[in-house]
């Protein structure tokens, strides 16, 4: 019998875009977001989050979940954006990409979680700014998750993991910016670089991992670990989760106070979906270019450099951009500090794949967005490793890696 791949994958965009994995007992039981968002006029509390806000902070609203009269009122300016009414309709209709809220017969809002869409999603604007087809497997660079994160009223615990106050769980979470999260903060603490800079890194596109190894910036594991790793313990959903490398008390003291690397709950919501969810996301490739927006001449001999002056191929091999196998590096083989790396398990660097690199160019690049563009990058490694690369070359090279 053979296994049905197609309707697998089907499931498996279904879980990516709207389950929750019961995270909503995170999310609503112990940090009451819902109320923030719905506001004190809607039963909640605060000022709410009006849609203007709500896209300001980078989320993003489905176009195909609009009803044709609600569209046509946008279009004419009929439609109040400043109210959290209006956010908690949107809510309603499920157009908010990885936000899932329960609206109740009152018009107040019941309940809300998360989805895998809401990091690892986009839309292409094609209505408005913010609102537009889904574009899945795209990094959302504009999602300020921490300031969402700190409107929560109640932060407790953030506190009591962190072992701080309030004031400073916000100063945290307000420290990522646009387009960044800390999936490591409550495994090890570490809420600042040693430069004090923020710890958060940006978050990575879920397209075209298929074909490579380790998926994530500091080689936690693959696709499957990743997601089960954080549908467990970022998301806040109900499902089994083990790996005894957080028992680690030196290196993650958090998760080995808490348990967090075996979580055994009595209903299991994640697991079960965790084939079909890896399927999906394998299957999606990485988006080509728009036309015209890098030099194809340029791009040619750009090439060339990539695979012998530069020598990029040595790591990032092509077709796959990556290596084959044990696609780490140590932080000296990159000529970058190791801050980020000791916070993973095997204290080194991801070789990142490079195909869609346009689409995630916002927020700079690397792990951290250290480096704010292309010609940064290969100034670095130009410099690192003494490439000899001319001023030709480097811009040759830049418009092949676009071309990707």
């Amino acid at each position: 019998m053979f296994y049905d791949a197609f309707s697998a994958i089907r499931k498996g965009r279904e879980t990516f875009r709207h389950d929750s994995f019961g995270d909503e007992a995170f999310w609503t039981d112990r940090l009451r977001l819902h109320q923030a968002i719905a506001g004190a006029d809607l039963g909640g509390v605060g000022p709410g989050v009006d849609p203007a806000t709500a896209l300001a902070v980078g989320l993003k609203v489905d176009v195909a979940a609009l009803p044709r009269k609600l569209k046509r009122a946008l279009r004419r300016g009929q439609v109040d954006l400043t109210s959290p009414a209006t956010t908690l309709e949107l809510l309603r209709l499920d157009a908010v990409l990885g936000l899932k809220g329960k609206v109740d017969a009152d018009g107040g809002l019941a309940s809300v979680g998360i989805t895998c869409a809401l990091c690892h999603s986009s839309v292409d604007d094609s209505f408005a700014p913010g609102i537009g087809r889904r574009l899945d497997g795209w990094a959302n660079r504009d999602l300020d998750s921490g300031l969402i994160i700190s409107l929560a009223p109640d932060l407790s615990v953030f506190t009591a993991l962190l072992g701080v106050d309030e004031a400073t769980v916000k100063l945290v979470l307000r420290s990522w910016g646009p387009g960044k999260f800390d999936a490591s903060l409550l495994l090890d603490g570490k809420a600042f670089r040693p430069d004090g800079g923020a710890a958060a890194v940006l978050i990575p596109p879920a397209f075209g991992l298929a074909g490579f190894n380790l998926h994530t910036w500091t080689g936690w594991g693959s696709v499957s670990h990743w997601n089960a790793l954080v549908a467990n313990l970022e998301m806040g959903g109900q499902g089994t989760f083990y790996d005894p490398r957080l028992d680690d008390a030196s290196k993650f003291p958090i998760a080995a106070a808490n348990g967090f690397g075996d979580v055994r709950p009595e209903n299991d919501r994640i697991t079960a979906k965790l084939a079909q969810l890896q399927l999906y996301q394998l299957a999606l490739e990485a988006p080509r270019p728009p036309r015209h927006s890098f030099d194809s001449a340029a791009a040619r001999r750009g090439e060339t450099v990539f695979n012998r002056q530069a020598d990029c191929a040595r790591c990032h091999v092509p077709p796959l951009f990556t290596e084959p196998g044990w696609n780490l590096h140590t932080p000296a083989e990159l000529g970058i500090d190791d801050f980020q790396a000791k916070r993973g398990p095997e204290d080194r660097y991801r070789t990142a794949p490079l195909k869609g690199l346009w689409t995630h160019a916002s927020g700079g690049y690397y792990h951290d967005g250290r480096f704010a563009s292309l010609l940064e990058v290969v100034e670095h490694y130009d410099g690192n490793f003494g490439l000899g690369l001319s001023e030709g070359d480097k811009s040759d090279l830049i418009e092949y890696l676009k071309s990707l």
